[in-house]
């Protein structure tokens, strides 16, 4: 673990430098006079990006999943302007698996990641929803956002995605499994 006192955008940009040059020190703490002061800092070096998902459970408790760019993912995406973010999940879900039947439950989780893109670091926000979804729906995967295939995985398959799917994402399925009662250990 890397643990860094920060006072400035220049602090940070040395943090991450050190981190990412770095891979076995695993997490990178930052900290300095408030959270609120490093958390400023940091959300002023980003353009923010909300975005929504879905976590949909068929009539069977399996999970849906998606196949983008080589890697085993959930349906999301970001929120348009003045579109309510739960609409968002839901428009995003219908969008990338083409599922009809599609039922919001509640709020899951949320999650936060980074990434960069045109030269820009942008930092993520995905607010997830527990949705029911119909298996007898036909899945289309929808090409343009370079997904290349859409399932239904059942808890063993559930579990082998959480091992090879992206960080960000375990604690979604992670909320996933407790919300629908099962257990991918």
């Amino acid at each position: 673990m890397l643990t860094i006192e920060v006072n400035s955008r220049a602090d940070i940009t040395g943090a991450l430098s050190v981190w990412r040059e770095r891979p076995d020190l695993g997490t990178l703490v930052l900290h300095g006079r408030t959270v609120e002061a490093v958390w400023d800092l940091f959300r002023e070096m980003h353009v923010f990006v909300q975005a929504a998902g879905g976590c949909v459970t068929d009539e069977h408790g399996r999970l849906l999943a998606i196949q983008r760019l080589g890697m085993w993912d959930l349906p999301k995406g970001k929120v348009e302007a003045d579109e309510e973010i739960g609409a968002a999940a839901l428009r995003e879900v219908r969008e990338e698996c083409g599922l009809v039947t599609l039922d919001p439950v509640r709020r899951l989780c949320e999650t936060w990641h980074t990434y960069e893109r045109k030269g820009q670091q942008h930092l993520k926000r995905t607010d997830w929803y527990l949705m029911r979804g119909n298996s007898r729906d036909p899945l289309v995967a929808q090409s343009e956002e370079d997904i290349t295939g859409v399932r239904w995985l059942d808890r063993a398959e559930v579990k082998a995605m959480r091992a090879a799917t992206y960080p960000s994402l375990r604690s979604v399925i992670d909320a996933w499994t407790s919300a629908v009662g099962l257990s991918t250990t």
